[in-house]
């Protein structure tokens, strides 16, 4: 569906400014005792205290790193990424950054909700992982093997590799059976064919890989690196390979929703995670990333599912937990709003409690050290197989 929008307002939607000023917009709308959802700012500081545990129990020396795919690769006390580091041995950095942009932006694109059936289990470690571990280790291996790659080249992805890519390939490498079943794996297929198309654009990606992004901001940035420049790289560059939601000026509009009352809302989960992502990669290219406090927060269940959880929203309507809804529904809109802005008020609290500055512990951190885990924590305490609190419509391409 294309939108009545100026090229200015189809540009700001795709902007971290957006989706803050959306959220706040959703957030000030349910103080105000309208929306899909109620506030309770008594259990602001509940909340924060228990993510402030949860920070203390996983990294007690406080070495936290930015949340990212990267973690997923390390599942199981297993450093996949020192695995894949060792096999570049001797090729160049830019390469060897090129290589891990590669692995980790299909990686990302594979990694929606898996369901609570499914696992992988891992032949080299004899471990089994489920969720969104299980999700990396076996798109890990999945990249290793050659799958994604037009030669069938090991540790690559190119736009003849993708394209070839099919469903009971991906089933097969992700050991999909009728035993074990995995969420969405039709709308992970198409992300993994439209990333074949996206970077068929050589003026993006000059040889036709995910990894080429490292040269388009290089070129761009040079080695001082936005987050934000990060962002709309992603943005601009992917953006095709979202399936046909809404389009403003020729630009698919993605991760961007239109609520009933608000209008648009934009979150751009799937990029942010994605750009939190490339970070890594970027840094051991010999660059420097700036303004990473300027990213937000993610928009998806885990965080959501903390602030259901610890009822510092509820919703209105109790069906929610029981009937599967929409992403395009205004409760779930709503949601994941509230998400992004309850994150940004975290995140303060527990910058002041730990004295860091916003700087020194962006969202990234706050992440990664709490709420993420925090969120499966407590949905692990109250419902079996650590379910979301509100049931979802899952396509493999939001959450």
């Amino acid at each position: 569906m294309s939108e009545a929008l100026t090229r200015s307002e189809t540009e700001h939607l795709l902007t971290t400014q957006a989706i803050r000023e959306k959220a706040s917009a959703v957030f000030e709308r349910t103080v105000q005792g309208a929306g899909e959802f109620t506030y309770d700012a008594d259990r602001l500081q509940p909340t924060v205290e228990f993510v402030l545990k949860v920070i203390q129990e996983k990294y007690p020396a406080g070495d936290i790193p930015f949340h990212s795919r990267w973690g997923h690769f390390r599942a199981g006390q297993v450093d996949r990424s020192a695995w894949l580091e060792a096999k570049l041995a001797g090729v160049d950095r830019l390469e060897r950054a090129r290589v891990k942009l590669d692995l980790v932006i299909t990686s990302v694109l594979l990694d929606a909700g898996a369901g609570a059936l499914w696992s992988y289990s891992e032949r080299e470690t004899g471990k089994s992982f489920n969720r969104s571990e299980g999700l990396g280790v076996a798109s890990y291996h999945m990249f290793m093997a050659g799958a994604m790659s037009g030669d069938g080249e090991p540790m690559r992805a190119d736009v003849d590799g993708l394209k070839r890519v099919t469903g009971h390939e991906l089933e097969r490498h992700f050991q999909v059976s009728d035993k074990n079943p995995l969420l969405g794996v039709s709308g992970r297929l198409s992300l993994l064919n439209g990333l074949s198309a996206a970077v068929s654009d050589r003026t993006r990606f000059k040889d036709g890989r995910p990894g080429n992004i490292l040269d388009y901001l290089m070129e761009k940035h040079g080695e001082e690196i936005p987050a934000t420049g990060i962002l709309s790289a992603v943005l601009g560059g992917f953006g095709s390979i979202w399936p046909g939601r809404l389009s403003a000026n020729g630009i698919n509009l993605g991760d961007v929703w239109r609520h009933s009352t608000l209008g648009l809302i934009p979150l751009h989960k799937l990029s942010q995670w994605m750009t939190y992502s490339l970070i890594e990669p970027i840094l051991g290219a010999g660059c420097n990333v700036t303004g990473v406090e300027n990213l937000t927060g993610l928009a998806e269940y885990r965080n959501g599912g903390l602030m259901v959880d610890m009822e510092l929203i509820e919703p209105k309507d109790d069906s929610v937990f029981i009937v599967k809804q929409k992403p395009g529904s205004d409760v779930i809109i709503e949601w994941r709003a509230l998400t992004v802005h309850l994150l940004d008020l975290i995140g303060v609290e527990v910058q002041k409690a730990l004295g860091k500055t916003p700087e020194q512990f962006p969202l990234a951190k706050v992440l990664e050290g709490g709420t993420w885990w925090a969120g499966r924590k407590i949905a692990n305490s109250i419902r079996a197989n650590g379910e979301p609190p509100l049931a979802i419509e899952s396509d493999g391409t939001v959450f």
